[in-house]
C-alpha cells in the first residue's frame, strides 16, 4: 500500500469511521440476507386449518363465485387447493389468515372479490365467510391455532 493510502487508512481507522462503515456494511448485509433468504414453509398446523376450511366449504352446500360465475363447493375447493399449492411452492404464505387474504379472497387475474352464497342468503365475500368459519373451527377445537 502506498504511503499516502496507508496514512489515509490509518486516519480513517483512527477516527472510527472505517470501523463504523464496516459495521454498517455488515448490518446491511445481514438485513439483506434476512429479507431475501428463504422464507419458512407453511407450518403443518396452518396447512391443516386451511385444508379444514376448504373441506368445510365443499361440505357446506354453498356456492362459490369467481369472476362472475358460480361454482360448487367441490369446484371451489379444487381451485383454492391450486392457489394454496402455488403459494406454498413459492413460500408466499405462512399462516391461515395470510392464505385467506392472499389466495382465497379475490381473483389474482381480475382483482374481483370471491363470493360465497349459501342457500337463499345474500352472497358474502369469501374473506368474511372463511374468517368466520376459521373462528368457528378454532372455537370448536377442530384445528389448533398456529403460533
Amino acid at each position: 500500500m502506498p504511503y499516502g493510502a496507508a496514512m489515509l487508512a490509518a486516519t480513517i481507522d483512527s477516527t472510527g469511521v472505517l470501523s463504523m462503515i464496516r459495521s454498517l456494511a455488515a448490518a446491511a448485509l445481514a438485513l439483506g440476507l434476512a429479507s431475501t433468504g428463504a422464507a419458512a414453509p407453511l407450518a403443518p398446523a396452518a396447512r391443516a386449518e386451511i385444508i379444514s376450511l376448504m373441506q368445510r366449504l365443499q361440505a357446506s352446500g354453498c356456492q362459490f363465485n369467481r369472476n362472475g360465475s358460480w361454482y360448487s363447493g367441490a369446484e371451489a375447493q379444487a381451485h383454492l387447493q391450486q392457489k394454496l399449492d402455488y403459494l406454498e411452492r413459492r413460500e408466499l404464505v405462512h399462516g391461515t389468515e395470510e392464505f385467506i387474504a392472499k389466495g382465497a379472497s379475490e381473483s389474482s387475474m381480475s382483482g374481483k372479490p370471491y363470493l360465497v352464497r349459501c342457500g337463499s342468503a345474500a352472497p358474502v365475500e369469501s374473506k368474511a365467510w372463511l374468517n368466520s368459519e376459521l373462528l368457528a373451527l378454532r372455537a370448536r377445537g377442530g384445528a389448533s391455532s398456529p403460533k
